[in-house]
């Protein structure tokens, strides 16, 4: 599940990005390239409307998961107590109740996968729905700061990664997130989300030659 959540949360940062690229612009102005080099999907998932958005979905999700972990506690003894009187049950009762498992078990595997869609469903319209704006301050940002070039280095994880090196200060994401906090008015969790917000890309470091 943590992989399709990376995968998603991934290409929703791309859609945000390519969003972001088609929006018309002045030309650049001639003179020195200026590059900045921003992990996008990291600085989407650390900005506090998305950690108090993921939170809210969180507790949101919290009555579906405790349902289906019940029923995973009733399939398990229900289990249990077949195999504990087996031997003393008749053909026909051993049967049925391994039927009745059999069928609790096909309902939790259901249940299970129309959750786990749900849940990665608002996960991905959650993370769009802030990437658009933060990819909309990103632009302002770099064109305040007069880059002409912003580098995601959120793909350091593919086989092609984006970015083999970056010095720190070519790095936008801590100055974009500060800037979308502020922009957005919502202050930091008390806590931030457990598990599934997205984690910072690594740094880049040199290319071996």
């Amino acid at each position: 599940m943590k992989r399709s959540l990376v995968l998603f949360l991934t290409l929703a940062s791309g859609f945000a990005l390519s969003a972001a690229a088609q929006t018309p612009s002045t030309p650049a102005p001639a003179g020195p390239v200026k590059i900045a080099v921003i992990a996008f999907q990291a600085a989407v998932g650390q900005t506090n409307e998305f950690q108090r958005n993921l939170a809210d979905m969180q507790k949101k999700f919290d009555p579906k998961r405790q349902q289906l972990k019940a029923a995973s506690d009733e399939i398990e003894s229900l289990q249990k107590d077949l195999q504990a009187q087996g031997d003393k049950l008749s053909d026909a009762e051993h049967a049925s109740r391994a039927r009745t498992i059999d069928e609790k078990q096909k309902q939790a595997k259901r249940a299970m996968e129309d959750a786990k869609n749900d849940y990665q469903q608002e996960m991905q319209d959650t993370f769009s729905a802030v990437a658009t704006k933060v990819a909309d301050v990103m632009i302002d940002y770099v064109k305040q700061q007069g880059y002409t070039l912003v580098l995601d280095a959120s793909q350091q994880q593919q086989a092609a990664p984006l970015v083999l090196y970056a010095s720190e200060s070519t790095n936008i994401t801590k100055a974009v997130i500060d800037a979308y906090n502020v922009k957005s008015g919502v202050p930091a969790p008390a806590s931030p989300p457990a598990g599934l917000a997205p984690k910072p890309a690594p740094k880049a470091t040199p290319a071996a030659h």
